[in-house]
C-alpha cells in the first residue's frame, strides 16, 4: 500500500477520493461511486471527506522533489 497523500494528477475537488483509489487499488471512479453511494446512507460522509481534503498532505510535484 503506498502511503496516503492526495495526488496532483487524477483529482476532480480535493484529491480525497483519488487518494483513497490509490492507498486501497482500485480506480478513483470507482471510490467517486462508493463515496456517492454512501452520502445516500445516514451519518457524516461529507465531513469525513472535508477533514480529510484539510489533514491529508498534497502530494510534491517533481519540482519540489528535488530539493
Amino acid at each position: 500500500m503506498s502511503a496516503l497523500v492526495r495526488p496532483r494528477d487524477g483529482r476532480m475537488i480535493g484529491g480525497v477520493c483519488a487518494a483513497l483509489a490509490r492507498r486501497f487499488g482500485t480506480t478513483p471512479t470507482t471510490m467517486r461511486v462508493i463515496f456517492l453511494a454512501s452520502c445516500l446512507l445516514p451519518g457524516p460522509q461529507f465531513l469525513l471527506y472535508l477533514a480529510l481534503w484539510a489533514l491529508l498532505p498534497s502530494e510534491k510535484s517533481h519540482a519540489q522533489q528535488t530539493w
